[in-house]
Formats: C-alpha cells, structure tokens, sequence
C-alpha cells in the first residue's frame, strides 16, 4: 500500500531570522517582489542586519554555557527582547550614607583647630615627660612571628635567631613545575572500507551578489580595484585559485559557503554567527555598517568586514579522526556537513525553528566545532535545506533530522518535544522503492527511485510539491512521501527554493512549478491558465500548481535554486539564470527580476564550460573545471 497523503493540520511559521552578527548586512529588502503576493508562507532564515546591539555579545564573548542545551527540557529559545522602561517613578532622590566606623587601624582623631593657651602648656610639659620616660625606657620588646614579647619572655639567643634570621637571604618556595601540556590527540575513529570516491576534477569558481556578510569569500578588501561586495555579473574568486587551492566541490548555504579542495581540505567562509564555519573567527577589528554605497566603484578600500569570515579558512580539526577522507560538502542556513569515504557524517552548527535556535543534538544548542555524528552510516548523498537535512545510505535508505515545523522531515513529530527530531530517522516509502537520489527546498524534500520517479513532502502551501494537495492554503503540509504524478517523465536532477522547485529530465526537459510572482518559474504570463494555476483577487498568477516544462531552453543538465531565483546548466556548460534578482544573485548584472531563464554572459564565463552552479540567500556560485 502506498503512503497515505496526510495534510499537517497547522504548519509553524518560518524559522525566524538570524540573531545579530557582528558586522553589519544589508538585510535584503524583497519590496518588488513582497508586494506582488497578498501572503507569504514561512519566510526562509534570511540574512539580518549584522550590526551588533550593545546588549549582544561577540563570539568570543560566548561561552560554552550557551551552547549546552539545559538538562530540563524546555521549549525553544526565543531570542532576548530589550528591556521595557519601567513606568514606577523613580526616587532621584540620594539617600544619606552612615559614615563608616574607624578600624583599629585607622588613623587618631584630628584634634580641634582653635586651642587654649593653658591646653598648650599643658600639652608642651606632656610632651617633655614623654621624652624622658622614652630614654629611661628598657629597649622595645622584640616581635617574634608578629606577637609583641616582654623582654623578660625572650632569651638573648632567641634574639640572635631572630636577627640572623632577617640577614639571611630570603629563600623564595619552590614552584611545582608545570608538566608541559600534551598535543590534542584526535579521537582514535575506525576509518571503514571507502564506499566514496572524493571528485578529481578541480574547479575554477565564480561568485556573484550581494556579499555584505562574506559569503562570497572575496576577502575584507579590494582586489584590482573591484571591492568584496555587490557583485553584479560572475567574477572568478582568486581566494579559491584553481592551481593554489585546488577545489573538487563546493555548496552555498544560506549566508555561508563551503569548499572541499583536492588536499581533503574544507574550507569556509561567510557568517559564523551559530557557528556555521566550523572555526574561530574571532576578529579585534571595528564595526560598522555595510550600506548600499559599498559598491565596486567605492574609492575606500576598507569594507570593515570581518577578514576571518570574508575570507576561505580551514576548519577545526581537532575532532577529525587521521586518515579521513571527504567525499562531499553541504551547507543549510546555519550548520554545515562533510561525508566520508566511508560513509560516516561530520556536522556543526545549529538548526533553527520558528522561535529560535532548536539545537543540533539533544544536548547540544550550538555545534561550534566539527564532530562525528554517530548515525547514520554507510551513507551515499547529503542534502539540505534551510534547517534540515537528507541522508541516502548505500541501501537506498532516506534519514532525516533537523527543524520538523513543516513535516519536511516525513515524519510526526510532538511539539513539546521537538529535539527529539534532531535524531536521524528514517523515511518511509512504498514497497519496493528504491531511493537512488534526494534533494531539498527550503522548508519541503524531494527523494527519486531507480525509475526516475518523485516522491515529495512538506511544505505545499504554494504548491512547490508539484502536488495540488493543499495548494494555496496557508499552512499546508504534506506529512508522508508522496509521489509527484505529474512528473512523468523520468527525473535526472531536482532541487528546491523557498516557495519553488524545478527539475530536469533524463532527456533534458526543464520543468519549474510553484510561487509565480518574483518570476521564480521563469515562465511569461501567457502560460498560465485556469487548469494549471492558482490566481490572487487581482487575478494575477499566484502559484502553478503543476510542474511544466519551460519553453526555448537548450537541453538541462542539472538545476539549482535559491530563495527565489533558479538557475539551469545545460548540457553545453552555459548557464542561465531567472527570478528575484535585488542583490545580483542572478548574475545578471541588474536588479530587476528576471522573466524567463536568460544566459549567463560575461568575460569571466563566457569561454568556460560550466559544470555547477549554487544559490543561497542574496548570493550564488557558479564552477567550471579548471583548464590547469
């Protein structure tokens, strides 16, 4: 029996935004494309502005405190709200302050300015006797270990002993010498037999968009006169140079990225606010905000951009087994992941919900270093979405953890008890389905059997499932793997945006569906109509429920998204890029959205055969294998 289709009865709101980082980003302001639909189902974790309150602290301010999760269970953090100003009246008032009272060790008392002349005599003849009193004194008493003695309870060697004593030179106490620290020793991990082969073919990448925060690992200041940020058409990233670095595979997450290089390096780069990089990026440097004016054409050379984030770092290490070998990379919106030769997982970061930082195990809010996850294993294929994650295993099995808000995870989860699915579980399907690729949207999952079919499940309230199911209801959700009936021909390659999907079949027709109005399907109006798509009040196209194939496109090879824009690589290695474009993220070098899929053509690309392309939220990659 197949999986019954089951509605969510009320799907949460979207994962909130990012709490402040420590330099400012230009949150992007969606106003095109946010007033051309009445609403908006869960917004994505969108980049915030990184401009540092001054009740927030920096990274190294953190301690480890933050990032265990409390033994009672308790629902999910919501971010601190400033404090209200009391309305209670003040007293300004200052109330007295009792003078202390002297201690034995303080000074006498100040006599009176203004005395008699008979007190004055008095005192002159007080003084006189003090003096013939002291030289017909015996000599002080000695002090023997700080205690006054008479002279009669002291013996003239005792004496002697205690003057020797202070000639002598003082003899300092031996400090216990401190053992020199032994070196961090890895964890002694079993490395099992390779079922992965890391890629070979080393990459040349380019990025493009917006870059406030980093994420496109150009660095803090400019090169060649061209600055870090506001990139509107592919530039090649020198930071990543083909016959220094040497990358085989990279991924964009929502505001960071991250690299595998042919020396089983990973690197990473952009915001590390919840500790996404893997490594310390602790930065003495100044903040300050990065506004539209930071363009290319800005003669300051200084971005004031963090140099340890904007720029590609290793990770930490120190929790990586000798011998490791990485296979692959993948990015969400604030964790990262790495697979293993044999099939073994590493992850950082955090997943997020709606209220806030939901953790990325039980017991651990934030993940700030590398560590290996001890399930699942002999796993094939990651994938990711904004706070989720897919695993495929040799066996064509699907796990998923992470946020469950909107059923993304195909499987119940409690509310009251939602660290429970930061545990890996597996995913259900018919009989006989044998899971060979899986992939992700932001909040919604896509898995593809060996007959090329697709099941999907999760967020649907713009139908970006390709399944009418739910539709345009605001909180619709599918709990359980569903298979996408409108997708008849067999799939090669599949992905997801905030609101959208698209795909390519094996004889490379590209097919978009889902939220229409920032032009995310790259279809011109004339192609929607009653039967295939859901209209507003204004009777303006508001979602296509079905997946459709995109007219005048040369044959695809492989698709991706970002929140809301696509691209498609063809079969001839050019790319072609459609959808939301206010921050250059379609590398097209202009802000206004982009209708139909429109080839990507600049100096930097034009001559290469591209090979990848990646998108995350204001920013996106394209790679090209390197001709050294």
């Amino acid at each position: 029996m197949p999986p019954k289709k089951t509605a969510a009865a009320a799907a949460a709101k979207a994962p909130a935004a990012k709490p402040a980082k420590a330099a400012q980003t230009k949150a992007p302001a969606k106003t095109a494309a946010a007033s051309k639909a009445k609403t908006k189902a869960p917004a994505a974790a969108k980049p915030v502005s990184r401009k540092r309150k001054a009740d927030e602290a920096s990274d190294g301010e953190e301690d480890d405190q933050q990032n265990v999760r409390p033994q009672k269970k308790r629902a999910a953090r919501k971010p601190a709200a400033a404090a209200k100003p009391s309305t209670k009246k003040q007293n300004t008032k200052a109330k007295a302050t009792k003078p202390s009272k002297p201690t034995k060790s303080a000074a006498a008392k100040t006599a009176p300015k203004k005395a008699t002349a008979a007190k004055k005599a008095t005192a002159t003849k007080k003084a006189a006797s003090v003096e013939a009193d002291k030289e017909n004194a015996d000599p002080a008493a000695p002090k023997v270990n700080g205690v006054k003695r008479g002279s009669d309870e002291i013996s003239d060697d005792e004496i002697n002993e205690e003057r020797a004593a202070e000639e002598r030179p003082v003899k300092r106490a031996k400090v216990a010498k401190v053992a020199k620290q032994p070196e961090v020793k890895r964890p002694a991990v079993k490395i099992g037999v390779a079922i992965n082969q890391a890629p070979a073919d080393v990459l040349d990448v380019f990025v493009f968009g917006e870059g406030t925060s980093g994420e496109l690992g150009l660095g803090s200041k400019k090169t060649d006169g061209k600055k870090p940020i506001d990139v509107k058409r592919p530039r090649l990233n020198a930071n990543l140079a083909s016959n220094k670095v040497g990358v085989v595979q990279i991924c964009a997450g929502g505001m960071h990225s991250i690299a595998l290089t042919k020396d089983n390096k990973i690197l990473t780069w952009g915001v590390n606010d919840q500790g996404a990089l893997g490594r310390d990026t602790t930065w003495d440097g100044g903040l300050r905000d990065a506004d539209d004016s930071d363009s290319d054409s800005d003669d300051e050379d200084d971005t004031g951009l963090n140099p340890k984030e904007s720029t590609p770092g290793e990770i930490d290490t120190t929790n990586i087994a000798p011998e490791t070998v990485f296979v692959q990379v993948a990015a969400s919106d604030s964790a990262s992941f790495a697979l293993t030769a044999d099939g073994r997982v590493y992850g950082w970061g955090t997943f997020r919900a709606a209220d806030g930082i939901l953790g990325f195990t039980k017991d651990i809010l934030i993940q700030k270093t590398p560590i290996l996850l001890p399930e699942p294993k002999k796993v094939t294929q990651l994938a990711v979405g904004s706070n989720h994650i897919l695993t495929l295993d040799q066996k064509g099995k699907v796990f998923a953890w992470g946020c469950p808000e909107q059923n993304q995870l195909g499987r119940r989860c409690i509310q009251r008890n939602k660290e429970a699915a930061l545990r890996p579980s597996g995913v259900a399907f018919k009989r006989g389905s044998k899971i060979t690729k899986v992939a992700c949207g932001s909040y919604h999952s896509f898995a593809v059997d060996h007959n090329g079919r697709v099941y999907a499940w999760g967020l649907n309230n713009f139908g970006e499932l390709g399944v009418e199911e739910g539709a345009g209801e605001g909180d619709a959700a599918i709990l359980e793997p569903t298979l996408v009936e409108a997708l008849t021909e067999p799939v090669h390659d599949i992905c997801g945006g905030e609101h959208h999907s698209l795909a390519c079949t094996e004889d490379g027709k590209l097919l978009t569906w889902g939220r229409v109005d920032g032009y995310q399907v790259g279809m011109k109006k004339e192609v929607f109509t009653k039967d295939n798509t859901i209209f507003d009040e204004r009777e303006k196209p508001r979602i296509l429920k079905l997946p459709t194939v995109v007219p005048d496109v040369p044959p695809v090879e492989s698709v991706a998204a970002g929140t809301d824009n696509s691209f498609a690589i063809t079969r001839d290695g050019k790319a072609y890029s459609w959808g939301f474009s206010a921050n250059y993220q379609t590398g097209q070098g202009t802000i206004d959205d982009i209708e139909t899929p429109t080839l990507i053509d600049n100096t930097a690309v034009r001559e290469k055969r591209l090979s990848y392309a990646g998108a995350g939220g204001q920013f996106s990659i394209l790679a090209s294998v390197a001709k050294n």
